[in-house]
């Protein structure tokens, strides 16, 4: 159990470090500074193209062969963090968006480019329930993960997950001295 707590702690030690210091690729929505309609919502949106662009960049930089790479007996191989991403942003978007959730499967033994393909399909399937998404029903009760918690609760568990999935992707590449996309700066 102490080495699970370790884990996380140091993942998210290590995923703030890279995020307050990582520049954003994808700005946010330019506003005139009027008040915007639905201004979590509208951040949500804005999060969604930075995780997905270092998230995918960092699943795509990782080589085939190091799918079942894992950095201690303990931890999951980065396949299963691949598969990981998929299940959760079709759980969470699904939730938060107010939309059906599809049944999708894949598995971390499934190779590179199937774990990619679906990695970049959650990532999709998130851009289309989140423009449905407004903030007038944040305070709903939602499934998630065969619980119940409200919308709100939801939307920070999200955007929490995108970052401790990015940082704990980020670490493998960086264990096997490959640069994350966020650390490459623009090009």
């Amino acid at each position: 159990m102490n080495r699970i707590v370790c884990s996380v702690i140091f993942v998210a030690v290590f995923s703030f470090a890279l995020f307050a210091q990582a520049p954003a690729p994808v700005a946010p929505p330019k506003t005139d500074g009027a008040m915007t309609a639905n201004p979590v919502a509208t951040s949500l949106r804005a999060m969604l193209g930075r995780f997905q662009t270092n998230t995918i960049g960092a699943i795509t930089a990782m080589p085939a062969d190091k799918f079942g790479y894992k950095p201690t007996p303990d931890q999951i191989t980065f396949g299963h963090l691949a598969a990981h991403i998929a299940e959760a942003n079709y759980n969470f978007c699904a939730a938060v968006g107010g939309v059906a959730l599809p049944k999708v499967e894949a598995k971390d033994s499934d190779p590179k480019d199937t774990l990619l393909a679906a990695a970049k399909a959650s990532f999709d399937f998130c851009g289309d329930a989140l423009s449905k998404m407004d903030d007038s029903k944040l305070g709903e009760q939602v499934d998630l993960f065969g619980g119940k918690t409200t919308r709100a609760g939801a939307v920070l568990r999200l955007a929490s997950a995108w970052a401790d999935h990015y940082g704990a992707a980020a670490m493998y590449l960086r264990l096997n001295g490959i640069l994350p996309p966020s650390a490459q700066g623009k090009k």
